[in-house]
């Protein structure tokens, strides 16, 4: 634990704010989520409804820059149009920045033009690809890499996740020797020290390893798909829907979803540490069952539920 002490504690967390497939219940919006990485917020989907959703939980929404639409059915974009009016109608200036198939950008420029409205801000749209996995955004921080997934539309899965953090130079190491200024960014990097005297210091001896990368995938509406295991391996956590129950297995095949135990055995398989089930049918109004079936195959299995916040990795 002696690395929380020397290294700045940087938030990773996944907001549900909406755990319903296709309509919105009395208790469940459609899909949406908010990723805080390292302090920059990224909204996945935009189901009907996440405006009222980020209010309701008090998400200061001009944090928001970046929008990850996963596909072009309604209950992951309906909300969209209206979150970027209240956008304007709050007088934003900065960028937008939305990543989705390059269709959406043709059905929001059609709304803005018969309403007559003109945004006060700009908004960039970066087109995805959902036939291939490519890095779509990156800081000096963080990635966010898309990876396919089989629906009834073309949709693309996220994969969330932070660059490897430099070496931290031990305090009692700078105070006893002195280092030149251009070496400190290479010891960092995992460089030795060799000082006037011609002693070697060993990187290992001299600094921290910093924190392990965590990260976190968004599986969205998906057939089970074995293919995209590769992508998601030895994630911190994944979203994976889990629309229907096992007793449903030929219906979710037909309309290309999964259910509880397939979402469970992809995270089995994917040796993740935990499982977010969500995107839950609205023919089921408990969970237990579903929650069952998933925890029967990967005990680390969490439900969605609307509002919940979870961590990335086990050290914030």
């Amino acid at each position: 634990m002696f690395f929380i002490l020397n290294f700045e504690i940087m938030t990773f967390t996944v907001t549900i704010l909406g755990s319903s497939s296709a309509t919105p219940t009395s208790h469940r919006n459609p899909t949406s989520l908010l990723v805080n990485m390292n302090h920059k917020y990224f909204l996945v989907d935009c189901g009907e409804g996440t405006q009222m959703q980020l209010r309701r939980y008090k998400i200061k929404i001009q944090k928001i820059k970046h929008i990850f639409i996963s596909h072009l059915h309604g209950d992951h974009f309906f909300g969209l149009i209206g979150l970027m009016s209240t956008f304007h109608l709050l007088g934003r200036d900065e960028e937008l920045h939305i990543y989705a198939n390059p269709d959406l950008q043709q059905i929001i420029d059609l709304q803005l033009k018969v309403s007559l409205t003109e945004l006060a801000y700009p908004v960039i749209y970066h087109p995805t690809n959902a036939g291939k996995s490519e890095v779509i955004y990156e800081d000096d921080k963080n990635l966010v890499k898309t990876f396919p997934l089989i629906h009834t539309v073309p949709t693309t899965g996220f994969l969330f996740y932070e660059k490897t953090r430099l070496r931290k130079i031990k305090k009692d190491f700078l105070h006893k020797e002195e280092v030149p200024f251009d070496m400190i960014p290479k010891i960092k990097s995992g460089a030795d020290f060799i000082s006037e005297d011609g002693k070697i210091f060993k990187n290992e001896e001299i600094t921290i390893s910093p924190p392990l990368p965590r990260s976190f995938a968004y599986c969205s509406d998906t057939a089970y798909n074995e293919s995209m295991i590769e992508h998601i391996t030895n994630s911190d956590l994944i979203y994976h829907e889990a629309t229907f129950m096992e007793d449903m297995k030929a219906v979710a095949a037909e309309k290309q979803h999964s259910t509880a135990a397939q979402a469970a055995e992809i995270a089995k398989q994917a040796k993740v540490d935990k499982l977010i089930i969500g995107h839950f049918s609205a023919r089921y109004k408990e969970l237990d069952k579903l929650y069952a079936e998933a925890t029967a195959i990967f005990p680390e299995t969490l439900l969605a539920n609307d509002g919940e916040v979870f961590k990335v990795g086990g050290y914030q």
